[in-house]
């Protein structure tokens, strides 16, 4: 699947083309791709659509930041100090990054500790959810109580996945941007122009690779992308450490082991442990709380159940879901071109590989990929990162 070269993002690859044609012949594949990406400015990269470039003030209620991820069908959003003065610097206007994801699940927990209180203290609000989930949507309760509307998202600034706001500015590089993306497991970075303080993009681990996608064809592409998988040691994580979930455990589980172990998602299981049926992500924490037939039984929903449901309910609200097109799957021999294309192409985070009768051996993520197309020299970032602590 060639691509035309005609895209924002494939102009940024005839760059890095460039670039890479006029470096010393002596250097290895991997420094000319460091080299060529710290020449590039992190103000080239495509913009995201400006109604796609917020925050949310600080002080909203999470009623309001959720209808504001929602109207603009994003997944996060930066978080704006409003106590901030109007000279702060732009690190001090932003307090930290909130999730859809990381509301659902605050959500979730809150009403998880009104069903554990015995003692008779459990407030309005979270009675009228419980009784609620036995006669009707949880979801709605939750969303019409007090709690949920007068609680702001500082609130919550402890919950799952809630991260500090860590950015680049425009002048920053390609590298550095590359490496926050990957070596340090940023998805989603924000872009700050610092002469105004204000937030003019947001470059995404999904942006990124279909960058990456619109590149095929141009020569330090194809050197670097017809490398199979297993030349350049992926996947990172090896069948023994992989953390998954069979299915007929508990749904409510896999959250947790995500929560717990701070990773985006992870595969459903049969009996033999060794062959995935599904996928489920921290973002699938929505349909315990929206989907009729999953939020009754919530606690007692199998992951192999869930899946069903999921997909169920999918098939009649949002047939193009990548859901629905059950485990994407590559192996060892496929090469970062393939892997790429299908990430992209399907608008997936992961990908599972499989070796001889379908056994899992292991799992493709964006942030892997992105992180065997640069390396962190020493001493990179200096004291970076300090000004964040």
């Amino acid at each position: 699947m060639e691509r035309t070269l005609s895209s924002p993002e494939a102009e940024i690859g005839i760059k890095v083309e460039d670039l890479w044609q006029g470096l010393e012949p002596q250097l290895t594949p991997s420094e000319k791709l460091n080299s060529c990406f710290k020449e590039l400015e992190v103000s080239s990269f495509p913009s995201t659509p400006l109604s796609q470039v917020i925050d949310i003030p600080s002080d909203s209620s999470l009623r309001e930041a959720i209808e504001i991820l929602s109207k603009h069908k994003i997944l996060s959003a930066p978080v704006r100090d409003v106590a901030a003065s109007d000279d702060a610097s732009w690190m001090e206007r932003y307090i930290g990054v909130v999730e859809f994801a990381g509301v659902a699940m605050w959500l979730l927990h809150q009403f998880e500790l009104s069903a554990k209180r015995k003692d008779g203290t459990t407030s309005r609000s979270t009675d009228s959810c419980e009784s609620a989930s036995l006669t009707g949507s949880f979801f709605e309760a939750l969303t019409s109580s007090e709690f949920y509307k007068n609680t702001t998202v500082r609130d919550i600034s402890g919950s799952f996945r809630w991260a500090p706001f860590l950015a680049v500015q425009t002048s920053d590089s390609f590298l550095t941007m590359l490496l926050l993306l990957s070596k340090h497991s940023i998805r989603s970075l924000p872009v700050v122009d610092f002469g105004e303080g204000k937030l003019v993009n947001i470059i995404t681990q999904s942006a990124v690779v279909h960058m990456l996608a619109e590149c095929v064809g141009l020569d330090w592409f194809d050197n670097w992308g017809n490398k199979s998988l297993a030349e350049v040691d992926l996947p990172c994580i090896k069948p023994d450490n992989l953390v998954k979930v069979q299915e007929d455990e508990p749904v409510l589980k896999a959250f947790e082991l995500m929560q717990k172990i701070q990773i985006g998602g992870l595969p459903v299981v049969d009996a033999t442990g060794n062959h995935a049926i599904g996928n489920i992500s921290i973002r699938d924490v929505q349909y315990l709380l929206t989907t009729p037939d999953i939020y009754k039984d919530y606690r007692t929903i199998t992951a192999k159940d869930f899946l069903t449901a999921v997909r169920s309910y999918l098939a009649k609200q949002k047939p193009e879901s990548p859901l629905l097109k059950g485990v994407i799957t590559c192996n060892k021999d496929d090469t970062l071109k393939d892997v790429i294309l299908k990430l992209d192409s399907m608008n997936i985070h992961r990908i599972y590989v499989t070796g001889e009768k379908d056994i899992l051996e292991g799992v493709v993520t964006l942030r892997d990929i992105i992180s065997k197309l640069v390396y962190e020299p020493p001493n990179y970032f200096g004291d970076f990162f300090d000004i964040y602590m």
